[in-house]
């Protein structure tokens, strides 16, 4: 099932590759350079057979306590930052020089969560990708660990590829990893652990099996990589997961052979504007609906009117991101709002007619249009 469904992939493609820190990095904490001349020595054969490639690569952190002879993780945000600020410039020089050998130009590119937060640096992140790849140029993408700061950082690369491949309108993002794939248990703990080759929806048996990584180089775990895989495949993404070790896997998986997990991408997947809403928006509040909002919003595609709202949670301007919960407390969609928390709290559950009456100044009847809604 899985090698049928990596088959319709379109040749030529436009593929993302993630790389981790684990596979870059000796145990030292150093660069793996031989890795890094495999890695290249692919990705550049896949570019000349006319495949548009990038590349999402973790590893500055790890190459900047290399640089900096430090045997140990980084004990604070300022001195992470400044490991990475070392480390980035090493990172981009050696894929330079290695992609150079071959003939091929790369294109460093450096985000932050902000720049996907706002609606116009998310497209002109888009439209630098897209140029890049019309230009004949190899992409790398890595988080701009230099600035980033807690609250708003992407929490690993596994989530930013997901994002790239979604604001790229690629066909196939793989991600590689030092194991084989998706297990339905953690494979280092358990010998009977089994590797789940094919994922057609992403439900909570899948999830069960997920556990975090605890690395002194990585951040990422499975559970990131699942979340990464929901934002592919609700861009209309494929998605792998595989054993890295081997870069060769990913000229494989291109041609449609099977190896580690695939994610199948969602037949009705969500149009970039709403990639955006989903993924790329942090929700600065939450609000409550019944049981009748639920049934209108995603059984008949209706708006979200101030009638159904029950509840009102945080502090939040017109246009700001909401998360929409059903009344059990679960999460069951996002959406820009039209109204501020002060206003929702005096309009919840009051019939549209009202509003004019009770805010004074032009607004719309909905608390957050349909075209601006995205369902889960």
């Amino acid at each position: 099932m899985a090698n049928k469904e990596a088959r319709t992939i379109p040749n030529p493609c436009r593929i993302v590759v993630k790389v981790g820190t684990r596979l870059l990095t000796h145990d030292t904490g150093k660069l793996n350079l031989g890795y890094m001349e495999k890695l290249s020595r692919v990705l550049a054969d896949l570019s000349n057979q006319g495949h548009d490639v990038i590349l999402v690569s973790s590893g500055s952190v790890g190459a900047g306590r290399g640089r900096l002879n430090l045997n140990r993780a980084p004990i604070s945000i300022p001195e992470k930052q400044a490991i990475a600020a070392v480390g980035q410039g090493l990172l981009v020089q050696i894929y330079e020089k290695l992609f150079a050998e071959y003939g091929l130009v790369v294109g460093q590119i450096l985000l932050t969560r902000t720049d996907l937060v706002s609606r116009r640096r998310y497209i002109n992140a888009c439209n630098t990708v897209l140029t890049l790849l019309k230009l004949g140029v190899i992409p790398i993408i890595n988080e701009n660990d230099s600035v980033s700061i807690e609250e708003l950082k992407f929490g690993d690369n596994d989530r930013l590829s997901a994002l790239v491949a979604g604001l790229s309108d690629a066909h196939l993002l793989v991600i590689l990893t030092d194991i084989d794939g998706l297990y339905n248990k953690n494979p280092r703990r358990y010998d009977d652990a089994e590797l789940i080759p094919y994922v057609g929806k992403i439900d909570e048996t899948i999830k069960a099996g997920a556990e975090n990584a605890h690395d002194n180089l990585a951040t990422g775990g499975m559970i990131t990589k699942l979340q990464a895989a929901e934002v592919a495949t609700s861009s209309g993404v494929a998605m792998y997961i595989a054993n890295g070790y081997d870069p060769d896997v990913v000229s494989r998986l291109v041609k449609g052979e099977h190896s580690g997990t695939y994610f199948k991408p969602q037949q009705h997947f969500l149009n970039r504007r709403k990639r955006w809403i989903a993924h790329g928006l942090v929700p600065q509040g939450s609000i409550t609906i019944d049981k009748g909002a639920c049934y209108a919003i995603c059984s008949e595609g209706k708006s979200l009117l101030p009638v159904g709202v029950i509840g009102v949670e945080g502090s939040f301007t017109e246009g700001d991101l909401l998360s929409v919960k059903d009344p059990e407390g679960n999460e069951m969609a996002r959406g820009l709002t039209n109204f501020s928390s002060e206003e929702l709290a005096w309009i919840q559950k009051r019939s549209s007619i009202d509003i004019a009456n009770i805010i004074e100044r032009p607004v719309a009847e909905e608390v957050i249009h349909r075209d601006n809604l995205v369902i889960f």
